[in-house]
């Protein structure tokens, strides 16, 4: 029995499997017999595939749905009610143990610079390291965020402490690896990454951010939950404007 999906994807993408194989890190050989005799790959041979391919993991090897949803399920650490019951020692150690990612998509986020004033800087270090630091902030002149402030109750208000986050943010700006974008995108969702953890702030129509519930994700290899969220944050990164 041959693996039809996979062959195709890999067409549909103009890839190889000399190409799929190098870029999972196996021989090609191996990417042959996922093929020809649908035999299904290590987990992490199998997430490298599906990202390079563009496509779901269960979509290539359906035998693994039981698996991955008990992988994904098992990423959810813990839900809070509210933003305001999440521990303060939580962000503080989300952020200082940081290594590789920082990832912020939200329409201000000013409540987190408020809680830590030296984040800017903390910021900047963590670039110099070598971490990723993208932070994506609603424009505060788009139609969006002027809609949703008044959604929320709050009107122009929004749009100021959009202004006021990007203020906060100027120090580190100049840093090489801290990248800051403005976007017009209808959140339903805030993101807070920070390496294989990930805070969800839904968006609750009529009610600030602040009052709604916040779930916190640890990626787990296999697990969807995390990767999906990740996905819409590179999506709204992509239609993002410099600030």
């Amino acid at each position: 029995m041959t693996n039809e999906r996979l062959r195709a994807s890999i067409s549909a993408n103009s890839a190889t499997i000399q190409s799929v194989a190098a870029q999972v890190g196996v021989d090609p050989k191996t990417v042959e017999r996922w093929i020809t005799t649908d035999r299904t790959p290590h987990r992490t041979h199998r997430w490298k595939t599906a990202t390079f391919l563009g496509v779901d993991e269960v979509y290539l090897w359906p035998s693994i749905a039981r698996q991955t949803e008990t992988a994904s399920a098992s990423e959810l650490v813990t839900y809070y009610p509210h933003r305001g019951v999440v521990p303060a020692d939580l962000w503080s150690s989300l952020i200082d143990n940081a290594v590789s990612h920082v990832e912020v998509l939200v329409y201000a986020g000013l409540f987190l610079f408020d809680g830590h004033p030296e984040l800017a800087e903390r910021l900047s270090r963590k670039a110099r390291a070598g971490a990723q630091v993208r932070i994506l902030l609603g424009n505060p002149a788009s139609e969006v965020v002027r809609h949703r402030g008044e959604e929320e109750g709050i009107g122009a208000d929004l749009a100021a402490r959009a202004r006021m986050t990007r203020r906060y943010l100027e120090p580190a700006m100049t840093t090489p690896g801290v990248e800051v974008r403005l976007h017009e995108t209808i959140l339903y969702n805030s993101l807070y990454r920070f390496d294989d953890d990930v805070l969800v702030n839904p968006h609750v129509l009529g009610a600030p951010a602040g009052q709604n519930p916040v779930l916190h994700f640890r990626y787990i290899p296999g697990g969807r939950s995390f990767r999906h969220y990740m996905k819409s944050f590179d999506y709204a990164w992509g239609r993002g404007t410099s600030a």
